[in-house]
């Protein structure tokens, strides 16, 4: 007699789909100009505008997440969690704005790149169509990729550019471990299994192009 599946654990599949979704070595060329100081200065300028613009993007995205998974309390509380985080970055990234100079003026008539812009525009697909325990699985791929960029930049700015304290105060928020939401986002995926919502094949498949679009972002700032 065959013996059950065993349940399938939700540390076990975000482990996988970090490993296996990681950005290939040299993908992202800016951090790596950054990381030697060779990038200009005006790139991070243009970094702040930009995620002016992503961070109001995603917290609308993350906030109708966790509406479309009302009914999943543990889904609905890491959207609603990484809502509150974007919240967050963008009082951290009043920081660099200012040693940038930037005005409200500046902030308010910057167009965006194209390139810059993917990244939140599918994130949005993602909250329209996509399963939302599968969107909490390609998505903390993407945030251990951004989470190790942001602490490579964050060294950068202290190393190489001569940035006030504030300036890497966004930057630090995403380069350490933040327990809270890899706590929320392995119930949130456990849910996700037990119910039989969350398909780790599909996941993929979305952080596949999250993490495509991610490089994207910062390649897009170097052109």
């Amino acid at each position: 007699m065959a013996r059950p599946a065993r349940p399938m654990s939700a540390t076990t599949v975000l482990e996988e789909a970090v490993r296996a979704l990681a950005p290939e070595d040299g993908a992202n060329r800016l951090v790596q100009r950054i990381a030697a100081g060779q990038a200009p200065r005006t790139v991070f300028a243009a970094f702040a505008l930009e995620q002016h613009q992503v961070i109001a993007a995603d917290r609308h995205s993350f906030q109708h997440l966790a509406r479309r998974a009302d009914g999943d309390p543990p889904v609905a509380d890491f959207f609603d969690l990484l809502a509150e985080g974007e919240s967050r970055a963008l009082v951290r990234l009043a920081g660099l704005t200012d040693a940038c100079a930037l005005t409200d003026r500046d902030v308010a008539g910057y167009r965006p790149r194209p390139g810059c812009q993917a990244f939140p525009s599918y994130a949005a697909r993602l909250a329209l169509t996509a399963e939302p325990a599968d969107a909490a699985i390609a998505l903390t791929a993407n945030f251990a990729a951004w989470g190790g960029y942001c602490a490579t930049v964050r060294t950068a700015l202290r190393e190489h550019y001569g940035f006030p304290a504030a300036a890497d105060d966004f930057f630090a928020l995403f380069a350490e471990p933040a327990p809270e939401v890899a706590a929320a986002a392995r119930a949130a995926v456990q849910q996700g299994l037990d119910t039989g919502q969350a398909r780790p094949e599909r996941a993929h498949r979305y952080g596949q192009l999250l993490q495509a679009y991610e490089v994207m972002f910062w390649n897009s700032l170097d052109e």
